[in-house]
């Protein structure tokens, strides 16, 4: 799926109760935790901690700034880690905060970042059996541009 960065995006609106802070060593922890609960709810992948973590370090594609961390009173709620290349990599909200505005208020922060940086659009992969993440990359104005069959396994 694409979005356009032109109209821009609207603003970020957090919810009650949740603060948008910068990725950390101190909550680079619970960060990669979530993105871990992510692979069972709705696909996606994420490394071993210390491969995640050392790719902050060595992989151009990988940006601290990119990496948008949500807390509420409980901890690390919600995060879309981006890639350098206008790409969404992963998007995960914890089911304590789902039907929020938590998902759409981290896309729109990702959408100004990039937009900010020049890019003309941003994109993301996506499954067709999540019908929960399409509605709301369709909310955030995203456009299906290509569909794939999935590879038997």
């Amino acid at each position: 799926m694409r979005r356009h960065l032109v109209p821009a995006p609207d603003d970020a609106v957090w919810p009650a109760g949740v603060r948008p802070v910068e990725l950390s060593a101190q909550n680079a922890p619970a960060v990669h935790q979530l993105l871990m609960l992510g692979r069972e709810y709705g696909g996606g992948r994420a490394p071993d901690y210390a491969t995640w973590l050392d790719a902050f370090e060595t992989d151009p594609e990988f940006d601290q700034a990119l990496c948008f961390v949500v807390e509420d009173a409980q901890g690390v709620v919600a995060v879309v880690q981006c890639w350098t290349s206008a790409f969404i990599r992963n998007l995960v909200v914890h089911p304590r905060a789902h039907r929020q505005g938590l998902g759409l208020a981290l896309l729109n922060q990702a959408f100004s970042a990039f937009r900010q940086r020049g890019e003309g659009h941003v994109d993301l992969k996506v499954m067709e059996s999540n019908l929960g993440a399409r509605r709301l990359y369709e909310r955030a104005g995203m456009q299906y541009i290509q569909r794939h069959e999935l590879e038997p396994r």
